[in-house]
Parts: structure tokens; sequence; C-alpha cells
């Protein structure tokens, strides 16, 4: 599959300026989760791993750390990347948004690659970069393998954010600007410390690409109930007090800490399945 981070569209100017148009008008923020719900995504992410390439990824825990973020960081010398990061499903009907196909190609012949990319990339992303995992694997390439690791574990857990698969990304559309940097960085931010994260151990995924689509349709299936609960730790505050993230904490951890568990399975077993598919070759410690 091409790699969809940096196309420049050379080929195809119109469409190239068309997207951008269409893009730049789409008032979202870039930073999805936060960097500490990257990096806590990450660190719980290893303890779902095998026995037997669990070491390497312990070993790289500070490079995979410090790499996690660099599509965010990414994002300021190409804008072109931030379509990475999100999808806007509910510009497709109504869930499970059927209509938009899975195959990539399928979804251009459809829909075009205009509208493809004005709405988001974010589980096709997440196939290309299981690829580019598997490949560095199976050649060798231990630096490279530890970046990709990094950049795919980012988009994976992004799938996860359910404000990552709406146009109502930033509460715009409901009334509460900001909701979305509310519930996905100021309460990890405030309350991780006491997150009881349980993730499952990772397991192989048969269609990476597949698997990212169910990520965030089950992500999207959220969205009103965090909705709600901002609402509601609203009432009677003038402002977002301490007070305020108190009662939205109280009304949506159990949803953020499921996310947030959920997306570090997932990371595990995206690891996982790009070891298996590039024949399971011998990691260096």
């Amino acid at each position: 599959m091409q790699d969809l981070s940096f196309r420049n569209g050379g080929r195809h100017a119109a469409v190239a300026i068309g997207c951008l148009v269409l893009f730049l008008s789409l008032p979202r923020d870039s930073r999805a989760w936060g960097r500490n719900g990257h990096r806590l995504v990450v660190h719980r992410a290893i303890e779902t791993m095998p026995q037997d390439i669990r070491p390497f990824f312990e070993s790289n825990l500070a490079l995979l750390s410090q790499h996690v973020t660099d599509p965010l960081d990414a994002i300021a010398k190409s804008p072109a990347e931030r379509h990475n990061h999100f999808i806007l499903l509910d510009k497709y009907g109504r869930f499970p948004f059927e209509a938009l196909p899975r195959n990539y190609k399928a979804a251009v012949t459809k829909f075009g690659r205009v509208k493809l990319d004005a709405n988001g990339l974010l589980p096709w992303q997440i196939g290309v970069y299981s690829e580019k995992l598997t490949e560095a694997l199976k050649a060798g390439k231990w630096d490279e393998a530890r970046v990709d690791a990094a950049i795919l574990a980012n988009y994976v857990a992004e799938a996860h954010d359910p404000f990552n698969t709406t146009d109502n990304f930033d509460g715009r559309l409901s009334g509460q600007p900001g909701v979305n940097d509310r519930f996905g960085t100021t309460l990890i931010d405030r309350y991780s410390s006491f997150f009881p994260m349980r993730p499952n151990d990772a397991i192989f995924i048969n269609d990476p690409t597949d698997r990212a689509f169910e990520a965030c349709l089950s992500s999207h299936s959220w969205l009103e109930t965090i909705l709600l609960a901002d609402r509601n730790a609203r009432r009677g505050e003038n402002s977002f007090t301490d007070e305020y993230y108190d009662r939205f904490y109280n009304q949506a951890a159990a949803i953020l800490i499921r996310q947030l568990s959920d997306a570090a399975t997932d990371v595990g077993s995206f690891w996982l399945t790009a070891w298996v598919n590039a024949g399971r070759p011998q990691l260096p410690h």
C-alpha cells in the first residue's frame, strides 16, 4: 500500500489543492490524547507482550516513549500529516457506516481522494505503518523498527480516542468547545495516577486495517455518553473548576480507562502481529 503520510500530489495538482483547501477548513486540535496519554499507552502496551519478544520492547521503552509523539511533531512541519490522525465517520452516514469501504482503493473509487483526505485517513494509516514495521523487522533494520513501532503506537492509540472519529471533534457542533482536550488530555494529566488500567494480552490480528476500523467504530459509540457527562459536570459552573473536573472524571472515567486500556492492548497486538508476519525474527535485547 502507498504510504499515506506525505503525498505531494504532483501528478494531480488540482486534487492536491482541493485537499488542502478542504483540510485547512477543519477546526482540529492535533493533540488527541496528549503526550502523557500516548506515553501511558506505550508503557502499558509492553505489559501485554509475550515473554519471547517482550525484552526487546522493555529495553527500548525510553526510545518508544520519545518517538511515540513524533507524528504530532510532524504536523508542524507538514500540515497534510494531520489527516492521518482522525477519521470523520459521521461524514459517511449512520453507524456502523457501512457506506465507507475499508479497502483504500475501493474507498477512493467510491468517494474520491479529496473527500477521503478531508475526512481523515486514520485506519488506513494504521495499516500502512503495520506494514512498515513488518518490513523493518523482516529486514533486521532494528533502529527503523523501533521508530516505526513508536509511530504505529501513536496512530493505534488515536483510533481509541472517540473525538478522533467525529466531525464534532472539538465540541463545536454541540456547544461544548474544548471537550476533546478536557477528556483526552486534562483528565489524564489530573487523574492518571489513579487509573486502574488492565489491558489484555496481545493477540495476533488477521487484518490490521480492518481492526483499526473496528477500534474507530467502538470509540465512536462512546461519544454521546462523554458529551452528556461533560454537560452534567458543567451544571452550575461558570468555568472549568476543580469541582467540574472531579464530576467529569467521576462520570467519564470508566470510558476513559477502558479506551486507554484497549489502546494498550491493541498497540501490543499490532506489534506482535508485525513480528509474526515478519517471520518471527530473533530480536536484539
